[in-house]
């Protein structure tokens, strides 16, 4: 069984080569982080802006092939967790036959926000990564957890 999620929030750090983007259940209260490297994060953050970049990037490129070999990106599903590595698939409808490739997590959400497509995770993924979430959290913003008020 998939779950619907959304993406909720990218952490972009000036001080560290590890990023963060959260994926929350629509509709349900379970969420979870993704480490991703930095050219990831700032693909989606642009992407969520609708920002163009003067030249396509790696991820336009792939939308753009998919589309000129006849396929239609339908969703991203990430369906593994193995040694706290995500594992995601593109979903494409091609001529009817339904294609299943495999992708990095942060490369299938770039896609999937630029389109406005489904981001589905596996049921058994997002229980163990919601449980995994207490004690692997993304570092706090300056100033997003002040309680000192």
């Amino acid at each position: 069984m998939f779950v619907p999620m959304e993406l909720s929030r990218v952490l972009i750090l000036d001080t560290s080569s590890e990023q963060f983007i959260t994926l929350t259940e629509k509709g349900g209260v379970r969420s979870f982080a993704i480490k991703i490297g930095v050219s990831e994060a700032m693909a989606i953050e642009r992407r969520l802006r609708g920002d163009q970049a003067p030249r396509p990037q790696t991820h336009d490129l792939l939308d753009s092939v998919i589309r000129l070999l006849g396929g239609e990106l339908l969703k991203i599903v990430v369906h593994r967790l193995e040694n706290g590595t995500y594992f995601a698939s593109l979903l494409i409808e091609q001529r009817g036959e339904l294609i299943e490739v495999d992708a990095r997590p942060s490369d299938a959400i770039a896609l999937a926000i630029a389109r406005r497509l489904p981001i589905d995770v596996a049921e058994e993924v997002l229980a163990e990564a919601s449980e995994l979430r207490t004690e692997i959290e993304p570092p706090i913003e300056a100033g997003e957890d002040d309680d000192d008020d």
